[in-house]
């Protein structure tokens, strides 16, 4: 591979811990490439809180606190990641890579060389790409791309025609693919009522536009000081974190004290509140737990309301397919609150998980 170096920057993830668990590297061997892989010079890689969540080892069903507590606990060894499975360590971590290909294996698709592209995270058995059991994600199965070069198989390489920065597009994959995947299961259309939690952070933030594109009434719930960045993305309504009553306030809001859909990244102490909150009829789903995985709910309240409770994490393929065109087209836009070169990826975890920003944030790999 002409003009492709031997070794590269990266920060890697040694073991499962704290910031000091991962290590940054001036003279780490830049991946070889598959025959069905092709090789990414990187420009900008997303965080999100796959990265946090599987360093901390938070995943592990020891861990019961919020995600900004998990380090303080001992993950099992037998489940510390989103799998509920070891990984191969030492791992590069970083999902939401944004790069130029640079070279492609014998069976990859060669056209794909000199085009920028954008990581579809999922990665599939393609000879049966439906099966969940089967999925591995991107910087958790396999090396990511908090590093000046990555691999991934040529299926999960997608080009994107936008006039959007490198660092802009690295906001979008995981975050909205979790979005969309979040509404396409609470089968969300227009003129639903849709109650989104967590709503300045990047998941959240999403769900807020892509509600919007589907015709959604969306109420957004987060810290006052962002809510005018919330009404600026569409947001119908905005809502403190945590209501002392959530009815009262949705009614003071929007004139009804019920949601159709609650689209959730939080949980914790508040989940009872959001699961009363629904119509009869509702449709709850989620994908984190932000505020803590241990919650209650009275089994009256779901089957007496008719109500059903939806988790995503695995989406189907033309999710994925569908959010680049939205991109292409303009339909949602980036919220990228800010950038660090890698080698102070630490400093943009600990922002990251402050969780002070609205939007995302995104590490620059150094350009030699």
């Amino acid at each position: 591979m002409n003009g492709i170096p031997k070794t590269m920057k990266a920060y890697v993830l040694h073991a499962h811990g704290d910031m000091d668990a991962m290590r940054y590297h001036t003279d780490w061997p830049v991946p070889e490439v598959g025959p069905e892989h092709v090789l990414i010079r990187v420009g900008a890689c997303g965080l999100n809180n796959t990265d946090v969540n599987t360093r901390t080892g938070w995943y592990s069903k020891t861990v019961t606190g919020a995600t900004d507590s998990a380090a303080g606990q001992a993950p099992q060894d037998a489940d510390p990641t989103w799998g509920g499975a070891p990984i191969g360590l030492p791992r590069i971590q970083g999902a939401d890579v944004v790069g130029r290909v640079v070279a492609a294996g014998v069976q990859a698709d060669a056209s794909l060389i000199g085009k920028r592209v954008i990581s579809d995270n999922w990665l599939r058995n393609w000879d049966d790409p439906l099966n969940r059991d089967t999925a591995g994600y991107y910087g958790s199965e396999a090396d990511g791309g908090f590093a000046q070069y990555a691999v991934i198989d040529h299926r999960n390489a997608r080009p994107v025609e936008s006039d959007l920065s490198d660092a802009e597009l690295a906001t979008f994959s995981c975050s909205y693919s979790t979005a969309e995947g979040m509404l396409w299961r609470a089968g969300v259309s227009k003129g639903d009522h849709v109650l989104v939690t967590g709503a300045s952070g990047g998941v959240g933030s999403a769900l807020v536009q892509l509600a919007k594109r589907r015709g959604a009434y969306v109420i957004a719930m987060s810290s006052p000081a962002k809510h005018d960045r919330l009404r600026d993305l569409g947001a119908d309504a905005v809502l403190p974190r945590a209501p002392a009553d959530l009815a009262a306030a949705l009614e003071a809001a929007t004139g009804r004290a019920t949601v159709d859909v609650v689209a959730d990244i939080v949980g914790g102490d508040s989940w009872r509140h959001l699961i009363d909150a629904l119509a009869r009829g509702g449709r709850y789903a989620c994908s984190g737990a932000i505020a803590g995985p241990m919650v209650q709910l009275d089994l009256r309240t779901l089957y007496l309301n008719d109500l059903t409770l939806h988790g995503s994490t695995v989406i189907p393929p033309e999710i994925f397919t569908d959010l680049v065109g939205y991109i292409e087209r303009a339909e949602v836009r980036p919220l990228l609150a800010a950038t660090y070169p890698l080698q102070d990826l630490k400093q943009a975890q600990e922002a990251f998980i402050a969780k002070q920003h609205v939007g995302n944030i995104v590490a620059i790999p150094d350009a030699n």
